[in-house]
């Protein structure tokens, strides 16, 4: 009763939600006719862009609040630029303090970057910066701030690359679908409270009544021993989102879901939709019922087509897909990862009309499984062969260092090394100790719901390995964290405190993550392509964001062919501000 009273709420608000802010259409036709309405994204083309980052009131909820945005609008600009040319992009500071642009997996010199600390000093309060690079791929991207927390409050952008040549995908309508997340609460305010009480906005956590639908289905001993579990873990099932509906409020195009954005096609239409994950912390499902998607690109890199009915978007990934709409409208619906609450738009033949909105799917509960433990279930799980007394908790009783006896290995999974900074650390929570290697599972939330979901094994590259070399050496990194105190890291080791990972350029090596949390992270490496691997070490697709879900393994290759200091780290905005962020040099 009390989540269906919740959601009661939530639809409420959502209704009232950015009715004085109405951003509607920005459609590019391959014509080269734009086509657009009051309220539309803004777009520039060229090789020279003017931008300014400042400070403007808006009202996406219903309440007036602030946001920091590029040229007065939220998002920023879409930026078109052509493969070969070199573009110049002038962003002065309006703000009271440091700000910065970085242009996300975009190929260009490290001083163009836009990293401050690493790339650059920043851009100071009244000052600009010159960017200057040369355009060396095609597709979709986009851009954002690498200043504090920025990014949560309105700095980013799409950014659309056209090819050099013809562009191999036939379509005959382009639109930008950039989603993102936005709270009327200050990001830091959000930060202080995770770091006092980390399930602060898990609206999912089980009840009474949960417990007794389960000891009913599995056995009252079963539901115990699983409450048990989790409580001595100090952990929830549920809590597959840091930062929620219950302060998040989610938009398409910077508008919400009651402003009904609307991309515009015509009949017979082949529609082409970008779309661009600029999120803080929201991993988006998204699908467009009644339409079959063929995603032809994945992170602005053209992939052999595959055809789906639903795909999972992790925060900072790209995927285009291509639709061909009967003259009716569609819903384009994105749903958050822990099912609190969706952005939506509209694909229509003409503004004005709507598309039954599909109700959220049922919450996802966690199993010892999704986190890498032998297979496991928590609900209803034989106990037999397997000492759960070995979830102990860690020195000083701060979490659980959830550790599995032999039994793991005998299930058939291998056991994995952790690095010894892990052992006793009390910025570790959680060990994952049989993780899946597979590229086939859909993800939490998405497996056995009757509808086609893309995995990674889908998206195969479109092109031969680029660099056809074995990794001449490799490099593991656990993604660690400690959910109570709501710190995050690699290998255990805050930012703060870590030493930088070297590559020597020109060199092929093989970054081997392993995600030791709960949590799934979408790990970035800035400057260099991370060509992800098949099961069998092969090159399997090309991609500038790999997103690593709890208890997975992820292993892909890099080419060191970037001079320079780059960022490396998690693309959940608060997991990067709280430690799970390395320097990568690249020296001769």
């Amino acid at each position: 009763m009390t989540e269906k009273l919740y959601r009661i709420d939530t639809e409420r608000r959502r209704f009232v939600t950015g009715l004085a802010a109405l951003p509607l259409l920005a459609a590019w036709p391959r014509n080269g006719r734009a086509q657009t309405s009051a309220g539309a994204v803004p777009e520039l083309r060229g090789t020279r862009f003017e931008l300014s980052i400042g400070a403007n009131p808006v009202n996406l909820t219903g309440r007036p609040a602030w946001a920091k945005t590029v040229n007065g609008t939220l998002p920023a600009p879409t930026l078109r630029w052509r493969e070969g040319d070199t573009v110049e992009l002038r962003v002065a500071n309006r703000l009271d303090e440091d700000t910065s642009l970085h242009w996300h997996g975009i190929l260009l010199p490290a001083n163009m970057d836009g990293v401050p600390g690493l790339s650059f000093h920043g851009i100071r309060p009244g000052e600009s910066y010159l960017y200057r690079f040369q355009i060396r791929q095609a597709g979709t991207y986009w851009y954002h701030a690498h200043s504090s927390l920025q990014e949560a409050v309105g700095v980013y952008g799409a950014i659309v690359i056209e090819p050099r040549d013809a562009d191999a995908v036939d379509a005959d309508r382009d639109h930008v679908i950039l989603l993102s997340d936005w709270s009327d609460e200050d990001p830091h305010a959000i930060v202080r409270k995770l770091r006092k009480q980390a399930d602060y906005y898990n609206l999912h956590k089980r009840t009474v009544g949960d417990f007794v639908r389960d000891a009913r289905r599995d056995g009252l001993s079963a539901a115990i021993a699983d409450r048990k579990a989790w409580g001595g873990m100090r952990m929830s099932p549920t809590d597959l989102a840091d930062v929620t509906s219950l302060t998040y409020t989610y938009l398409v195009n910077g508008a919400p879901p009651a402003a009904n954005w609307t991309a515009l096609f015509e009949r017979g239409d082949k529609v082409r939709l970008r779309f661009i994950n600029g999120s803080a912390m929201t991993f988006f499902d998204v699908r467009i019922p009644g339409l079959k998607m063929t995603v032809v690109a994945a992170d602005g890199q053209p992939v052999h087509p595959v055809s789906v009915d639903e795909f999972r978007l992790g925060v900072a990934e790209t995927l285009d897909v291509v639709v061909e709409p009967a003259e009716q409208p569609y819903t384009i619906f994105a749903q958050a990862m822990d099912r609190g609450g969706y952005a939506r738009a509209t694909l229509a033949p003409r503004m004005g009309l709507e598309a039954p909105v599909p109700p959220l799917d049922p919450r996802p509960i966690l199993t010892m499984a999704d986190m890498g433990h032998g297979g496991m279930s928590m609900s209803g799980m034989d106990h037999s062969g397997h000492d759960m007394s070995q979830m102990k908790g860690m020195e000083g009783g701060c979490g659980a260092n959830m550790k599995m006896d032999h039994g793991a290995q005998a299930m058939g999974g291998a056991m994995i090394a952790h690095p010894a900074g892990e052992t006793g650390n009390p910025a570790v929570d959680m060990q994952t100790m049989t993780p899946s290697r597979a590229l086939d599972d859909p993800g939490i939330g998405l497996r056995g719901n009757g509808r086609r979901a893309l995995t990674y094994a889908d998206m195969k590259s479109a092109f031969d390995d680029p660099d056809g070399r074995d990794p001449g050496r490799e490099i593991q990194l656990h993604l660690t964290g400690n959910m109570e105190r709501y710190t995050w890291g690699f290998d255990g080791i805050p930012f703060s405190k870590a030493e930088p990972v070297r590559l020597n350029y020109g060199e092929r090596v093989r970054i081997v993550l392993v995600n030791d949390t709960m949590m799934e992270h979408p790990i970035h490496l800035h400057g260099m392509w991370s060509d992800l691997e098949d099961a069998d070490g092969g090159f399997h697709v090309r991609k500038h964001t790999v997103s690593v879900p709890p208890g997975h393994v992820r292993s892909y290759r890099v080419t060191a062919d970037a001079l320079g200091r780059w960022a490396y780290h998690c693309h959940m905005l608060l997991h990067m501000e709280l430690g799970m962020f390395r320097e990568v040099r690249v020296d001769v």
